[in-house]
């Protein structure tokens, strides 16, 4: 329990020389005219020199004025020292007061003087007390001051019981406030929203949603109140539980309450945050100012959605923007692979002053990931240490994934090693760092290493050092990991290291054992799995079993664009024309279009993005002109271009001619045009990089003598010399 400290005051010199002035009344009025806390101080020093019998009247008097006029709680607490006797309606009077200030545990020393000086504690002591432990999640003492009031007989008094409830709950002791709530006699429209929105702060919303049904069962007066509705709107936003949020607002209406801006504020948020932005669009709407609070809820749930471009709408109505609603839309563009107008919009938040938070800084350097620029990655690391998030354990964990994402493994090392603290999530992302450059075996070095350091690998980590075994055909080490992951930490794989295992063997030919571990999966196979055994089939021209799992997976998602173009892919390869024009036709009536393929390189701290046979770059011509020299260039090396990748039914030189306008070979041009001599080119590639282009970047490496690095939508793929990290598997 705390102690009351003792203060030594330096009286000021009188400003009345006349005794006959210090009388209890003159004194009492000088109180209340005083205007700062120095002439306070002042009458105090009069009250002390004046020996009057009803000095501790007056210095209690003098002590409510200091809460208002000091600054601070030590003054006053001076003062309630000097009260020789402090009588229990004097001290209910400081518990309240101190409680309410933005020093709430001073509270407590009132206590513990009354307590020492045996001053009698009734039942108007325990409400502000339990209000102060509240906010100090001061448990210990709390647990203590609910002891007093049960063996002094007030833990049945009503309002004791409810600030007993939000004692526990601000506590984070759910069990302990429901013990109390269970047992309290009658039970108010606070008790109630308390006990709600304790089980909604400890995320236990289905409790929550119980416990609303069984209020409004019991016949309590008065209604809910806008408190409880929103408590429980919140949660069902949180939770995701459009279906019941929305119930809640059709008992609003029912029950004819009035719904006000706080009200529709909940009802907004809750329809934003599951998803149901319609609605949350016409209740936005018709709030008036609209809220800047409201109007980030509106931004989180368009951005969820990646809906950006509305999210950005609302962004542009909010005047006042502040560090929570820059940090919504900044994420949101990062999430929905617009990662540029994410880096553009941190650079206007900084310029308008807004200081980022590490939730910020997360965002920016996912897009910076995403966008796989290495000069951004650079200087949002310089950003980082010179503005103090240099050792937050979150950033330089997106730190290592940024740097392995720009194609820098030896930078993602470096922020991995000079780190002071490492967790689990550390060593995970290194190892998938490694994976996704297809560096095997620094992956399982890592692995092993980290095991020899005590940390322990949980699903995650196992997720990518089969990843890792997969894209570098280690099957029989893939088959020993996913055997230890059971059998030594007791992992139950998921639908992740299932996916992982039929990658393995599908990528090593290995189709029948692909099929005997979807067979043998305790539960039904996800897209990703069906996914994972079509691509392995069409990479080994396994077209009968590649048409099924294709036709498995758009069975679960009839409208799934990889799987009908791979459908597509796949009767093409057999000539079966007829069933490609069926495919596409079901795609154009259903207005599934394939996903355009772009590719992306960095020069000058600019990103330049690339179409198949773009002419839209304002230096196209010289991009092209590059480009009919590289393929001169590479023929005289015995290049040729494979044609094998071209699905459609074209002439040979059609199909020549469009394989050679492939996006990632115009940002090669573009690359050895403007790039200094012997520098590397870094590109990414949104698809899986085709046979042709993989050739030809070999080729080019040579005679260019380039490295040259692509990152495509699975791996990476270092070009040098003529030869590629992945050594023609992928």
């Amino acid at each position: 329990m705390v102690s009351l400290p003792h203060t030594t005051l330096a009286l000021p010199p009188n400003p009345n020389p006349n005794p006959n002035a210090n009388t209890p009344t003159t004194l009492l009025t000088a109180i209340s005219s005083s205007k700062n806390l120095r002439q306070l101080k002042q009458v105090h020093a009069q009250i002390l020199k004046s020996n009057l019998d009803r000095s501790d009247d007056l210095l209690f008097n003098l002590l409510l004025s200091s809460c208002t006029l000091s600054p601070s709680l030590h003054y006053p607490l001076s003062v309630f020292n000097q009260i020789s006797k402090p009588q229990t309606h004097m001290c209910n009077k400081l518990l309240r007061e101190f409680s309410r200030r933005a020093e709430p545990d001073k509270a407590l020393f009132v206590y513990e003087r009354m307590r020492r000086e045996d001053v009698a504690v009734d039942r108007f002591s325990f409400p502000p007390l339990l209000k102060a432990v509240s906010r100090t999640s001061a448990l210990t003492e709390g647990v203590e001051i609910h002891g007093l009031a049960w063996k002094l007989g007030f833990d049945s008094d009503p309002f004791v019981e409810t600030a007993l409830v939000r004692m526990y709950a601000a506590c984070e002791r759910i069990m302990e406030a429901r013990l109390v709530f269970d047992k309290m006699s009658c039970r108010d429209v606070v008790a109630w929203s308390i006990m709600i929105n304790g089980y909604c702060q400890s995320g236990l919303f289905d409790t929550a949603f119980y416990l609303f049904e069984e209020m409004k069962n019991s016949n309590m007066e008065p209604d809910p109140d806008e408190m409880i509705l929103s408590a429980i709107l919140s949660a069902c936003g949180r939770a995701g539980k459009s279906t019941y949020g929305k119930a809640i607002h059709d008992f609003i209406k029912e029950n004819d309450i009035v719904v006000d801006s706080h009200l529709r504020s909940a009802l907004v948020t809750m329809y934003a945050g599951s998803g149901s932005m319609d609605l949350a669009q016409q209740l936005f709407d018709k709030t008036s100012p609209k809220d800047f609070v409201v109007a980030t809820a509106m931004v989180s749930g368009y951005s969820k959605l990646g809906r950006a471009e509305d999210a950005r709408l609302i962004f542009n109505q909010i005047v006042e923007k502040d560090l929570v609603c820059w940090s919504a839309m900044i994420s949101g563009y990062a999430d929905s692979d617009r990662p540029q107008e994410a880096l553009r919009l941190f650079n206007e938040m900084e310029v308008s002053g807004i200081r980022p938070d590490q939730v910020t800084m997360l965002s920016v350097i996912s897009a910076c990931g995403h966008l796989g620029a290495l000069d951004q990655a650079k200087w949002v690391h310089l950003y980082v240490g010179k503005n103090g998030f240099g050792r937050v354990l979150s950033v330089n964990n997106a730190l290592i994934d940024m740097y392995a994402k720009c194609g820098s493994l030896e930078r993602a090392k470096e922020v991995f090693e000079k780190m002071r603290r490492r967790n689990v999530i550390s060593w995970t992302t290194m190892i998938s760092a490694f994976a996704m450059h297809g560096d095997a075996s620094n992956a399982l070095n890592f692995f092993n290493q980290m095991k020899d350091e005590n940390v322990e690998p949980n699903g995650v980590t196992f997720v990518g050092v089969l990843y890792a075994c997969s894209h570098a055909g280690l099957v029989e080490e893939g088959r020993k990991i996913f055997e230890l992951m059971i059998n030594e930490y007791n992992i139950t794989p998921k639908h992740e290291h299932y996916g992982c295992m039929v990658d393995l063997y599908g990528r090593a030919g290995l189709l029948t054992e692909a099929l005997e571990v979807i067979e043998a999966m305790p539960f039904a196979p996800n897209v990703v799995i069906w996914g994972s055994l079509m691509a392995a089939c069409q990479i080994h021209g396994e077209m009968e079993l590649g048409e099924f799992a294709a036709k498995q997976l758009l069975e679960m998602e009839p409208e799934h664009d990889g799987a009908l173009v791979a459908l597509s892919n796949i009767y093409a390869k057999q000539r079966r024309w007829e069933d490609v024009g069926m495919v596409r036709k079901k795609m154009k009536n259903s207005d599934i279009s394939k996903e355009r393929g772009y590719s992306r390189i960095e020069l000058n701290n600019e990103v330049h993005e690339f179409l198949m046979a773009d002419r839209s770059h304002k230096q196209a011509d010289q991009i092209y002109q590059k480009l009919d020299e590289v393929v001169s260039e590479l023929k005289r090396v015995g290049y040729t271009p494979n044609t094998c990748c071209v699905l459609v039914d074209l002439e040979e030189e059609e199909k020549k001619e469009a394989i050679l306008l492939h996006s990632e070979k115009l940002a090669l041009s573009y690359g050895l045009i403007s790039k200094t001599k012997g520098s590397s080119i870094r590109i990414v590639k949104n698809l899986r990089i085709c046979e042709d282009c993989h050739a030809f970047m070999k080729l080019a490496s040579k005679v260019y003598e380039r490295e040259i690095i692509v990152r495509d939508r699975t791996r990476f793929h270092h070009y040098k010399h003529g030869f590629c990290s992945c050594k023609d598997y992928w």
